[in-house]
């Protein structure tokens, strides 16, 4: 072992600086030292992306299936990653039905759609769903990694109140649950989840790290320059390369993040000014938070992250895409041509976020594979038709071949009432997570793989 692979393990592949800890994405002269079991495959990562209100299925679901299949309107912007899809069609959540409960279809479809189990109607503090899949398995893997999961959202929410017939809005807010009745809150200001991702050293060092950082208006960057360059003088072309990308990527989104930092080399000490928080646009917002996701991946900073586009039940308006009604005043469309003609435009808008972090995901290699290929994004709502409130036949894709181990670039239909948790089970067994069943899960779906 020569004296450059060593450091480059030894460091554990962390940068530091003061209150900074920059963890470093996948690099050739780390892979080539570790058992060759681990250097053939970096680690499996799941997501978990929620969007409310249904879709319009007709504009959603592709008309042909198997290999070679004819994206359909709405699913159009997934385009330059068609190979590395698969449209699911087929899936039910029977416990997001009301099965006795009543109203409330809304928030039931929020707290389904990772739990697979019937929440309590309640607005009261007694609230139970059950144990949502990602943290089934952050609490099985989580320990690898810095953080066990990470939780995103673009909407704040509430954990009391009633926000949906009767339903507390714990329902409607959150998809994560690290028990029945405790709901993990998500985190909606990209700053703050920079500062958490990059934050390193003791307690009382982060605090006098941001502080600095404020006062001398300088990037988290400027504080593990020396750092990155002693490393960079010991790497080889790939990896420096690789290295420049990733550090040309964290400064671009400090700059998105308000801080005006120019995308410029280590060597240029510049001013910006400090992050504004919350963006103002929709857009911008979602591809902010999509970004955090991407580094805290990229970093292996966690294996497991969900997101929540917008609350159950939420009626935005988005008069951006030229649609000023509310997003949920428009699903129930009474098959309305013209509403259906917007809510497909919603729908379609969403799935252009996605594909922005799928494509970014594609464009960063990990040895013969890349981010995309290495990962299992689920994207998708808990409700079909907005107009219905139907919870059968869901729209969903799932990106990603969990490092070789699904067979993407299809359309496929499974039977009819063919449980959600079953996709669920399927991607736990890639984590390397193997329980009996997670919600109302009654197998694995067996072809994901051909």
């Amino acid at each position: 072992m020569n004296d450059l692979r060593h450091s480059v393990v030894t460091r554990r592949n962390v940068l530091r600086g003061l209150g900074v800890s920059l963890a470093l994405p996948w690099l050739e002269a780390t892979s080539t030292i570790v058992k060759a079991a681990e250097a053939a495959r970096s680690p499996t990562r799941m997501a978990f992306i929620f969007v409310p209100n249904g879709v319009a299925l007709d504009q959603w679901t592709p008309t042909t299936e198997g290999y070679g299949f004819k994206l359909s309107p709405t699913l159009q912007p997934l385009a330059p990653v068609r190979e590395d899809l698969l449209v699911l069609s087929g899936l039910t959540h029977d416990k997001g039905r009301a099965n006795g409960d009543g109203a409330g279809d809304h928030a039931r479809s929020a707290s389904v759609f990772l739990t697979g189990a019937q929440p309590r109607k309640t607005d009261g503090e007694n609230i139970r769903s059950g144990v949502s899949v990602d943290q089934v398995a952050a609490q099985a893997i989580g320990q690898l990694t810095r953080f066990s999961s990470l939780e995103l959202g673009v909407d704040p929410g509430r954990n009391a109140g009633n926000c949906d017939s009767g339903y507390s809005c714990a329902y409607s807010s959150n998809i994560s649950w690290s028990s029945e009745s405790a709901p993990v809150g998500k985190e909606v200001n990209p700053r703050l989840v920079f500062e958490r991702l990059f934050a390193g050293g003791k307690s009382h060092e982060i605090d006098k790290g941001q502080q600095h950082r404020s006062v001398l208006h300088k990037s988290v960057l400027d504080f593990i320059a020396d750092d990155a360059k002693r490393l960079q003088s010991k790497l080889g072309r790939n990896d420096n390369r690789k290295l420049d990308e990733y550090l040309t990527g964290v400064r671009e989104v400090e700059r998105r993040l308000g801080k005006g930092v120019p995308a410029q080399s280590l060597d240029v000490d510049l001013d910006y000014a400090m992050p504004e928080g919350i963006p103002g646009d929709y857009q911008d917002h979602m591809r902010l938070m999509c970004d955090m996701m991407i580094l805290a991946f990229q970093t292996d900073a966690t294996r497991v992250s969900t997101m929540m586009f917008a609350n159950a039940g939420d009626n935005k308006n988005y008069r951006k895409i030229g649609v000023p009604d509310g997003h949920h005043d428009l699903s129930h469309h009474g098959n309305d041509p013209l509403k259906l003609e917007k809510i497909s435009q919603i729908n379609r808008f969403h799935v252009q976020q996605l594909s922005y972090l799928l494509q970014r995901m594609k464009s960063i290699r990990e040895g013969e594979r890349t981010l995309l290929d290495n990962s299992m994004v689920c994207y998708g709502s808990a409700i079909s038709d907005g107009n219905r409130h139907n919870n059968e036949n869901l729209p969903i894709v799932l990106a990603g071949s969990a490092g070789g181990t699904i067979d993407t670039g299809r359309h496929i239909r499974v039977p009819a009432e063919t449980p959600m948790c079953n996709l669920f089970l399927s991607m736990l067994e890639r984590m390397g997570v193997n329980v009996p069943f997670v919600g109302d899960s009654t197998g694995q779906i067996g072809s994901l793989t051909v």
